[in-house]
């Protein structure tokens, strides 16, 4: 990996990144779509790469079960058997600890899968996923992390961070004996909960590693919570290394994360809300579904570069077809990817351009209006120093610490 950090934002903590690995260069911060078992769901990779995308991920976990080790082995790798020519990075499984936890045991060994395919007991140790991940072939590949869900308290927090540190040595171990360093690069994943505390102390562990590993992700904060987290986190980590927050998706989400200091951050959601029928647009998410769409001609976003809005693909078919054809999901994914891209490409333009705080202010009156801020946007980009009301006290701010749109149910999409 060569990573080198070209631009910073003098307001907040954002900065704009080059990162170059073995299959080309991603420009950072990025928002790296998710490809779980070596596919966007409605899109080819060739489709993915003409959107401009450089970096996706792949799910370690489900391509060990399938389609298995010998498959890709004989394919040469994932970016192969998937015929993706640019970045890949993959999870360790890690994650899975939480989504599957009533299939797995976790001890110090490693974790115990049940197959929720076939039952069949399959156990992930830090050694087995960094293998695995070897001849998956990704270019960045993470350790095995105790992943527990961010509503845990009481010792079961710490005793995971304290295991996310050993299993890191193990990792780290596993990797410097490969031979595959110079082509595949580890990443550490910092745990600890909500409890600050222990985000300070994993935080301490795995920076005295650096000489380890290639990068750190920020993980267990992929629940709604507030980031403050994420800023502690992104705060003590070096500058001379990429910070990914895994599970970032929403595009406040993103663009938070961002002025905090994160570089990369990856998420279903783009593509699966858009198997729902929701579009995503800089004036917030756009649910197709709804009847006021029957006889709307237009494409989703005039502005979009997106074939799907290039091709004039309207509204009134989109909703038409949506519960009906796949052709309208993928249409939907291929508008979204764009759209996440482009939160994150005009992100990069302004930290460049020294206006990345005014970025801010634009983007956020134009995606909520006047349906109100969420107040944990307002509190983190008031801790680097953006104020969203500012100018504008009367806004409505919406107290939680992290509102979701709900589809279904919010007759304002």
């Amino acid at each position: 990996m060569e990573f080198e950090v070209i631009a910073k934002c003098k307001t907040t903590k954002a900065r704009v990144s080059r990162m170059k690995l073995a299959h080309g260069v991603t420009m950072l911060p990025t928002f790296m779509p998710v490809a779980t078992q070596a596919a966007i769901k409605g899109l080819t990779s060739q489709q993915m790469e003409s959107l401009g995308v450089t970096l996706i991920l792949n799910n370690t976990y489900h391509l060990n079960l399938r389609p298995g080790l010998d498959v890709l082995k004989t394919a040469g790798g994932a970016h192969r058997f998937q015929g993706w020519n640019r970045n890949l990075l993959t999870d360790s499984g890690g994650f899975q600890l939480v989504s599957l936890s009533k299939f797995t045991t976790i001890t110090e060994e490693g974790a115990l899968f049940a197959s929720p395919f076939t039952g069949e007991p399959t156990m992930l140790t830090p050694e087995e996923s960094i293998s695995i991940q070897h001849t998956i072939g990704a270019d960045i590949i993470m350790q095995l992390d105790d992943v527990v869900s961010s509503l845990t308290t009481g010792p079961r927090v710490e005793e995971a961070m304290e295991r996310s540190v050993r299993w890191l040595d193990r990792c780290i171990a596993q990797h410097n004996k490969s031979g595959k360093k110079d082509s595949q690069n580890l990443f550490a994943i910092v745990q600890g909960g909500l409890n600050p505390h222990l985000r300070d102390r994993c935080l301490d562990m795995m920076v005295a590693r650096k000489d380890g590993v290639a990068g750190y992700a920020i993980g267990g904060l992929s629940g709604g919570e507030e980031k403050g987290d994420i800023k502690q986190c992104a705060d003590k980590l070096p500058d001379e290394r990429p910070r990914y927050s895994m599970g970032i998706g929403f595009a406040e989400d993103l663009l938070v994360c961002v002025a905090l200091g994160v570089d990369m951050a990856d998420c279903v959601f783009p593509t699966r809300t858009a198997r729902f029928g929701v579009a995503l647009t800089h004036s917030g998410p756009l649910n197709l579904r709804l009847s006021k769409h029957t006889k709307d001609f237009g494409p989703i976003d005039d502005s979009c570069p997106c074939p799907t809005c290039k091709d004039k693909v309207s509204r009134a078919i989109l909703h038409h077809t949506i519960t009906h054809e796949t052709a309208a999901a993928h249409a939907i994914t291929m508008h979204n990817v764009v759209f996440q891209a482009q939160v994150m490409g005009r992100a990069r333009e302004a930290i460049i351009a020294g206006t990345f705080p005014d970025y801010l202010q634009t983007f956020f009156a134009q995606y909520f209006g006047k349906a109100g801020y969420p107040e944990w946007c307002v509190n983190a980009l008031r801790s680097v120093g953006v104020d969203l009301l500012e100018g504008n006290p009367n806004q409505k701010v919406i107290p939680g610490t992290g509102a979701k749109w709900e589809y279904s149910d919010n007759p304002a999409l």
